[in-house]
């Protein structure tokens, strides 16, 4: 962030609330991009929607989007507005494996991939500790991940189920998953688990012009209208 951007920032502060920032600063603090969720080809937009809210609750900055067959659209009923504070980053079918794409782009920021699935080789979420930044890895709602996935993955990783369902819908499994992995680092968190105070900054920047009534008209007047960034 610029000189000018920062100015801005501190500009817009004068239209937020004491206890709206307040807010804001207690949500970075616990904010992490230690783990992260990739949803790949999910066809029923409310249930993709649900996991970014789950992500939000649980302070996950980014989830991962991989299209085939299938596009996401943000279901707003069911984000319950969590779309506003979390990153989505979609990766289409183009040239090229989009599994591939955003495999390669998330090991280059450092993650392992761990894919959800019960095959036998999967271990259970009891056996596995995240010790590393792991990004974890949803399959559509009936054929789960593809054998693309499978093949590309660091590892496999499941719930039990001891009813006669196999599985939970995916929400809850993300919910169970990312309480369970927060849950083991609880107290002692890795180097590096919550936000750089750049990363801090740019959501500051970003976030202030969500909640900012008229954000783009006080861009507008404070930069020029020929000179917004």
């Amino acid at each position: 962030m610029d000189a000018i951007e920062s100015r801005f920032l501190t500009y817009l502060k004068n239209y937020i609330t004491p206890h709206k920032l307040e807010r804001i600063e207690e949500v970075l603090t616990a904010r992490t991009r230690y783990f992260t969720v990739v949803l790949e080809d999910i066809y029923k937009p409310h249930n993709a929607s649900a996991v970014l809210r789950t992500a939000d609750c649980f302070g996950i900055q980014d989830v991962h989007v991989i299209e085939k067959a299938n596009t996401y659209k943000i279901n707003p009923y069911v984000t319950r507005g969590a779309a506003q504070w979390v990153d989505v980053h979609k990766y289409a079918e183009l040239a090229g494996s989009p599994v591939s794409t955003c495999f390669d782009h998330l090991r280059s920021q450092g993650y392992q991939i761990i894919a959800t699935s019960p095959r036998s080789e999967s271990l259970s979420i009891q056996e596995f500790f995240p010790d590393r930044k792991t990004a974890l890895v949803f399959g559509n709602e009936h054929e789960g991940v593809s054998e693309d996935v499978i093949k590309q993955a660091d590892g496999l990783i499941h719930i039990p189920m001891y009813g006669f369902t196999e599985s939970f819908n995916i929400s809850v499994t993300a919910s169970v998953f990312l309480y369970d992995f927060l849950a083991k680092l609880r107290g002692s968190w890795p180097e590096g688990f919550f936000l750089k105070e750049s990363e801090k900054e740019a959501l500051r920047y970003r976030w202030y012009q969500e909640i900012v009534k008229n954000a783009e008209i006080h861009r507008n007047a404070f930069f020029g209208s020929n000179q917004i960034p």
